[in-house]
């Protein structure tokens, strides 16, 4: 008798652990299927439209790039990139990009002013929603270091 509850324990035990490793495989595949949706027209989607450069020194490299993608049908083409101040310089993609092409805005924020920060690029394109605000932040920090007035 305690054969046959043992061997049925088992059973169960093993079939719900089956089931659960296959329920868990279909909901993996079914994020990955999540596509961005296509748009008539010239389409302007970000992977992320902050780019967070933590605490970085100064003097250090200012130097990123925000991702695109054109989820649309026609070609997109970026006019304009205008940063907030003179300490944020973008830079566009040139020509037009491709249906389900992706491409770069490069930006450079000036790393020589210590401090916090938080500066917007402005992407103006033939995308629907245009103009598209990005946004860089951070906090650059001084690593000079503190020299101690001598005693004289």
């Amino acid at each position: 008798m305690k054969k046959i509850i043992l061997l049925a324990a088992i059973t169960v035990f093993g079939v719900a652990t089956t089931n659960a490793q296959t329920v868990k495989k279909a909901v993996k595949k079914e994020v990955a299927k999540i596509e961005t949706p296509k748009v008539d027209g010239a389409g302007l989607v970000f992977e992320s439209e902050t780019i967070d450069y933590g605490t970085i020194s100064k003097g250090s490299e200012g130097k990123r790039e925000f991702v695109l993608t054109n989820n649309g049908t026609k070609p997109l083409t970026i006019t304009n990139t205008q940063g907030s101040c003179g300490c944020t310089v973008p830079t566009k993609p040139e020509g037009a990009i491709a249906p389900g092409a992706k491409a770069t805005i490069g930006v450079k924020y000036d790393t020589n002013r210590v401090g916090a920060f938080t500066k917007t690029v402005t992407v103006t394109s033939n995308a629907s929603e245009t103009p598209k605000v990005l946004t860089i932040k951070g906090t650059v920090v001084d690593n000079a270091p503190t020299v101690e007035p001598t005693k004289s």
